[in-house]
């Protein structure tokens, strides 16, 4: 079975190479150009296996769709895929093409589904390969796994630990179960559908308003990107590498309770928790020591204010 990757990051490199190691026919990858003198991870397995490369600028241009026509491809794999992919071009391929989603399609549409999963509180996500359709993450299930969200799992932890390595081995399945003939096309059930938007900087905002446990799922749901946002003296910063007390105090919300080498604990309604990172735009990333060290916050400043 002839395939086309399209890829990038080490996600998408990864799964280029295990294709290649079960001996896999790829004929042909598509990767982002190069971008500060930097390879993507994808060309670099692309040529160190010998493969045909192709980085064309967008992947909606005519040079993109011209270039999958040419590799007469039965299968197409999208890897991690920030560009928009048009339908002339993952359906050029004769079976179509298949795409990892790191959600329980049809819950969490969208390219922040790890966070949005962690915020909200589940307690359960998984992946899905889909049929790659018009939609946003509307195609046909080939295949889900699940996994549980550990009540202290960040969205970095839950990704690198389990979705990634997961992720890589459907790919690998679903590919086997299409060479097979045995793959399934399950539509999706879109009354049950949610689609959040992508958890950036216009997201980040943390609201001292809710309770302490949605606070802290925010704070790890965004944790490593784009991290929890609030104020210190007027200064943004944002909050890593948090912790959750389940205890009683009088103190309002965002306020210092204690500040230690451990970090910094903070009121929350319900409860504390304790930051042991932060970033600022002078200090950039630092555990806390270096934090308190810098800015000298005292038990009963706020945060927010």
């Amino acid at each position: 079975m002839r395939i086309a990757l399209i890829g990038q990051a080490d996600f998408g490199a990864a799964v280029l190479k295990g294709l290649v190691g079960k001996g896999q026919q790829v004929v042909g990858v598509f990767c982002p150009p190069d971008r500060g003198g930097k390879a993507d991870p994808v060309k670099v397995e692309a040529e160190q296996a010998g493969l045909p490369l192709f980085q064309p600028a967008r992947m909606k241009d005519e040079d993109a769709h011209q270039a999958m026509l040419s590799l007469n491809a039965d299968l197409g794999i999208l890897a991690f895929v920030t560009d928009i992919v048009p339908s002339r071009v993952f359906n050029a391929p004769r079976l179509g093409s298949i795409c990892y989603h790191p959600s329980l399609l049809p819950r969490h549409r969208g390219r922040s589904a790890i966070n949005w999963a962690v915020i909200q509180g589940d307690t359960r996500t998984g992946l899905t390969i889909f049929w790659v359709d018009d939609g946003i993450d509307t195609g046909d299930i080939l295949l889900q796994k699940e996994v549980e969200i550990g009540p202290d799992d960040t969205t970095g932890a839950l990704y690198f630990n389990r979705l990634y390595p997961m992720g890589v081995e459907a790919v690998l399945e679903a590919v086997e179960m299409i060479a097979r003939d045995t793959a399934p096309r399950l539509v999706q059930d879109h009354r049950l559908a949610t689609y959040e938007p992508p958890c950036d900087e216009s997201q980040a905002g943390l609201d001292w308003g809710r309770p302490g446990r949605e606070i802290y799922n925010f704070i790890r749901g965004c944790d490593p990107q784009p991290g929890a946002t609030t104020t210190f003296r007027g200064e943004k910063v944002k909050f890593y590498n948090a912790a959750f007390l389940a205890e009683s105090h009088a103190a309002p919300a965002a306020e210092i309770l204690e500040v230690s080498d451990k970090g910094l604990k903070v009121a929350v309604p319900g409860g504390a928790i304790i930051i042991t990172r932060f970033r600022t735009k002078d200090l950039g990333k630092v555990k806390a020591p270096e934090f308190i060290q810098a800015k000298q916050p005292k038990v009963g400043e706020r945060f927010g204010g």
